[in-house]
């Protein structure tokens, strides 16, 4: 019968069953002569837990007794028995990460039973950072050697299973099988001996032996020895150092407690291990850093500075792994100053030359010195530091917010930049390297061609104060009375005799926005076009696209502040005209409405925008634009009348959609914006009231941007008046069989010879069907057939019927 319905049995039954129950205990103790109390305790709850399940309880209370029944009411003397029972297992850092290797290496196994690659993939970057902590303690576990060894083969298998299977695995799986192909690849070229050795005799590599671990006393032994060893160490250091300041050795402590000594002797065995190290993970740059400023000032000779410098300042510049992010401003100026000293050794001693084609020197024999007065070509790129430097630079000012007092004090560095690399062009000319003559040169024109002549001047004039009066370019003679544009053209006549493309073009566009900052509007114009830069640039770089754009809408800026209002839309209409403004002149991300842009390429737009001081006014560009259209889309759309094909032909498609916009307005305010102030414009100049116009025109508060704005407003002030004449003629015309000059005049508030010429002009290019009598000083309109709306639809059809038949006739 069940213990669990032994309720209804006597007392005497349970007494005899508890009798037999610990009878048969002391009879096994008896027996198997336990002396341990803990295996005494296990059998004595045993023997209770049996008896507690009595409905009288007596068993239970017997069992409490003797601490066995229930862990939550045991007394002390179960306490002491758990804690002999659980005894830890202690097990070493080595330990635990081969665990972790094992764990991984059998989840890798179970996905390629499955064939899931995904999950491989994942794994296989687990494993690795796990092998390389665990590398830089030891020597690589051979449980990864087999597992990268047998992944690597299957991965061939499934390859060649795949390619002559028809049914082909999910896009998911096969991304991932492409990702991982080349890093397996990549990862397994680093053990290839130890695969090969594996391949060879899988059974033998694995059952040599082992580095055996030693025990955890030992352990804690040795490790107490090398702390106590590398303090001593640090004691004796002390100590040699104040017993002899003029030594001009240096000792760190590095990583384990191990003491590295820095000798003059020992500089270049150091900078080998720091070159070796450079590029792979958990490398600490700034202990290096730290260890090449030290090699810096204990460097004897002139050869070893040169290297130091070479390397220390290439390692600053590695402290920014990150694109997104930008160099800190403390390193930066570290790098800069290190540059100029660079640049000042090789000025003192031009014997040493720093060259990208320079052969290595073996350094191990003895330090190479120039022999027979041939100078020594040294391995290295000062012109690759120096853009590097620039590019950190405006990389600072991309991501630093304009609008605060940092951006303002990150920007005044930029003349100890200009400085820093006019004297390394002095550098390159002097050792007669034209390449890099050429790169710095570009370097030096993309950091003036947008500033005033004023600010060159002045920024010029500070670069040549901090130089060395012996210092002079060849190239570019500084002379206080020199004038801004000679430097510009200067620079650029010497990068057009270059060969490389890339170098011309980008001067031209520089030359050309610059000639156009200044209102040279016909050298700007007639040397863009005689580049034929507009049937090539949609092959450039993104960069240079930018720059052309840039230097286009400069051109527009430029005629519309000369007068040429045609011209100017014709120039603002290729970047205006897109809807892209933003976005094409690097200005800013301008999000679509249906673009899909991933989170990548928004990165990589961020990385192309400019700096905002050398921004270009999208709110006096859109101003400019849209003027200009206006004054000649609302003569065109009087000339064309009630044709059917006038909504066809525009001149500014976002210009005619804005004042459409506007007309279907039920109630429009007083102007707020500077679309609104044109938009008002464009309807009373429509109507003739070219006075209301004008005011409206004037009252843009952009103007005052301009240099020169009384002489903008009066030019917009005579143009509106010219395009109202024009206007007032298309619409009204048609009413009129004379018209004196004289009231036309008086109308538009202009002199009778001036109208005269305007009605001359449009006369002559059949603009309208009317004749001068000049007895009469009047306009004499000759009467022509005017069309209704149907019978302009009616021409319409016809043409198009014809256009239909004669396609079908030549089929």
């Amino acid at each position: 019968m069940s213990r669990f319905f032994a309720g209804g049995s006597s007392d005497s039954e349970t007494e005899s069953s508890e009798e037999e129950l610990y009878s048969e205990s002391e009879e096994e103790k008896s027996e198997e002569e336990l002396s341990e109390d803990e295996e005494e305790s296990t059998e004595e709850d045993e023997s209770e837990i049996e008896s507690s399940d009595e409905d009288d309880g007596r068993g239970f209370l017997k069992a409490g007794a003797k601490g066995s029944a229930s862990r939550f009411l045991r007394g002390e003397e179960s306490d002491e028995s758990d804690e002999d029972e659980s005894k830890r297992v202690v097990k070493s850092a080595k330990d635990k990460r081969l665990e972790e290797i094992d764990a991984i290496i059998r989840t890798i196994e179970n996905a390629r039973k499955i064939n899931d690659w995904v999950h491989i993939s994942n794994e296989f970057d687990k494993l690795n950072k796990i092998i390389a902590k665990a590398s830089q303690q030891g020597d690589t576990p051979k449980l990864y050697i087999k597992a990268i060894a047998e992944l690597e083969d299957f991965m061939n298998e499934t390859i060649k299973t795949e390619k002559d299977s028809k049914k082909k695995m999910n896009a998911t799986n096969a991304r991932a099988l492409n990702s991982i192909k080349q890093r397996i690849k990549k990862n397994n070229r680093q053990y290839e001996h130890l695969i090969d050795k594996f391949r060879a005799d899988p059974d033998g590599f694995l059952l040599e032996a082992e580095e055996v671990l030693e025990p955890v006393s030992q352990v804690k032994m040795r490790k107490g020895a090398e702390f106590e060893a590398a303090a001593a160490a640090i004691r004796l250091g002390a100590a040699a150092t104040a017993e002899d300041t003029s030594d001009a050795a240096f000792s760190t402590i590095g990583r384990g407690g191990r003491t590295i000594t820095i000798t003059p002797e020992s500089i270049f065995k150091q900078l080998r291990a720091i070159l070796e190290a450079r590029g792979k993970k958990n490398t600490d740059k700034a202990e290096q850093i730290r260890n090449m400023e030290k090699m810096l000032s204990v460097a004897a000779t002139i050869y070893q500075k040169i290297r130091v410098l070479l390397v220390l300042i290439a390692t600053r510049f590695d402290l920014t792994t990150s694109t997104a992010s930008f160099m800190p401003v403390n390193q930066w100026k570290s790098a800069q100053e290190e540059i100029i000293k660079l640049l000042e050794i090789l000025e003192e001693n031009p014997l040493y030359v720093v060259q990208e084609d320079a052969e290595d020197i073996d350094e191990d024999e003895e330090e190479p010195v120039p022999k027979d007065s041939k100078p020594l070509k040294i391995f290295g790129s000062v012109i690759s530091l120096v853009e590097r430097l620039d590019d950190e630079f405006t990389r600072s000012l991309q991501n630093i917010d304009p609008h605060t007092p940092e951006y303002i004090d990150r920007l005044k560095e930029e003349s100890v930049l200009y400085s820093t690399i006019i004297r390394s062009q002095v550098y390159f000319e002097r050792a007669k390297l034209d390449p890099s003559v050429s790169r710095v040169l570009v370097r030096r024109l993309e950091l003036l061609y947008y500033k005033p002549e004023q600010l060159i001047l002045s920024v010029e004039k500070l670069a040549w104060s901090t130089l060395r009066d012996s210092l002079e370019s060849e190239i570019t003679r500084y002379s206080e009375d020199e004038d801004a544009s000679q430097l510009i053209n200067a620079i650029c006549v010497k990068l057009y005799n270059q060969d490389n493309r890339l170098f011309r073009t980008r001067a031209m566009l520089c030359h050309v926005y610059h000639h156009a900052l200044h209102n040279r509007y016909f050298h700007a114009r007639d040397l863009l076009l005689m580049s034929h830069l507009q049937a090539t640039i949609h092959t450039a770089d993104i960069s240079t696209q930018i720059l052309y754009n840039r230097t286009l809408v400069q051109v527009g800026l430029c005629a519309f502040r000369e007068g040429m209002i045609s011209e100017s839309q014709q120039a603002l209409q290729e970047i205006c005209g897109t809807g892209r403004v933003k976005e094409l002149l690097a200005q800013g991300i301008q999000m679509q409405r249906y673009a899909q842009t991933s989170p990548e390429q928004e990165k990589i737009e961020r990385q192309r925008q400019i700096p905002f001081h050398m921004h270009i006014n999208l709110e006096l560009l859109e101003c400019v634009y849209l003027t200009s259209s206006m004054l000649l889309e609302i003569p065109f759309m009087a000339q064309s009348g009630s044709s059917p094909d006038a909504k066809k032909k525009t001149i500014s498609k976002p210009f005619r959609r804005m004042l459409d916009y506007h007309e279907r307005q039920v109630f429009t305010g007083p102007p707020e914006n500077t679309r609104d102030h044109i938009m008002q414009a464009s309807k009373a100049l429509a109507t003739g009231d070219w006075a209301k116009a004008r005011e409206l025109i004037r009252a843009i508060k952009i103007w005052d941007l301009i240099p020169g704005t009384d002489n903008i407003k009066q030019m917009l002030g005579e143009k509106i008046q010219d395009e109202g004449l024009r206007t007032y003629l298309f619409t009204y015309g048609q009413f009129y069989e004379t018209l004196s000059i004289a009231s036309l005049a008086s109308m538009f508030d202009m002199s009778e010879g001036k109208a005269t010429a305007l009605v001359s002009k449009m006369i002559s290019y059949n603009d309208v069907a009317a004749a001068l009598d000049q007895k009469t000083n009047a306009i004499a309109f000759i009467p022509g057939v005017e069309y209704s709306r149907l019978q302009n639809l009616a021409l319409a059809l016809s043409d198009k019927a014809v256009q239909l038949i004669d396609s079908y006739k030549y089929r």
